[in-house]
């Protein structure tokens, strides 16, 4: 076991990052929410779903299509495209590195109503078991941004998540992980082209909430 988790581990280090296959489980769902989740996914990441796309609504003379428009472009913020664990109390360097994960995919949607635009935002990556033996599951911390970029970075609305990565199946796994609650004001004209959706790994969205200071008597 632990010359196939040095041998995956090395494989690792010499290949390039590539663009995983989607891999999800629907045995705890209906079969009609599995649907529902597997067309969603499909869209959302370019491929063909099962059932038949609506037509959306021809944009103004003159104006730009509603995706153009209001769906800034995606990346993975600088320095937070991986996550590695080290051993109990080591860095995550060398032979002492138990799991890395990276981000290898990412695509978003977005709709605008009244009330401002909310995003869909999917992240495909993968974890590799290191040197030092990966735990039965992982816990990916993700956060995602939107900011307005330029001089004096903005940040529009930050969230931070978290996911389970099994890595019973192997010492290379994909995950997928697909956020459907971003919201933020709809921005100027102005400042529209601007705007940018970060995703990356944040370590701090492990850690547990600080609890709020007692009124004083």
């Amino acid at each position: 076991m632990g010359k196939q988790l040095r041998s995956s581990w090395n494989v690792l280090r010499r290949m390039p990052v590539i663009a995983v296959a989607l891999s999800v489980s629907f045995a705890a769902v209906s079969p009609a929410a599995a649907q529902s989740f597997t067309d969603r996914f499909k869209s959302l990441f370019g491929g063909k779903s099962d059932a038949p796309a609506e037509p959306k609504p021809a944009p103004a003379p003159g104006q730009p299509a509603e995706d153009d428009l209001d769906c800034p472009q995606v990346t993975v913020r600088a320095g937070a495209s991986t996550y590695a664990v080290g051993a109990s109390g080591k860095p995550a360097v060398g032979n002492e590195i138990r799991f890395q994960a990276s981000i290898t995919k990412m695509a978003r949607e977005c709709s605008r109503s009244s009330a401002g635009i909310t995003a869909r935002i999917g992240i495909q990556g993968r974890v590799i078991a290191g040197p030092a033996g990966a735990p039965a599951s992982v816990e990916v911390p993700l956060r995602i941004a939107v900011v307005q970029g330029g001089v004096g970075e903005k940040v529009i609305a930050s969230k931070a998540y978290r996911t389970m990565v099994d890595m019973t199946e192997g010492g290379s796994v994909p995950f997928t992980f697909v956020v459907e609650d971003m919201s933020y004001p709809v921005p100027s004209a102005a400042t529209a082209d601007s705007y940018i959706f970060y995703v990356g790994f944040d370590p701090q969205a492990l850690s547990p909430e600080p609890k709020g200071r007692g009124k004083k008597k």
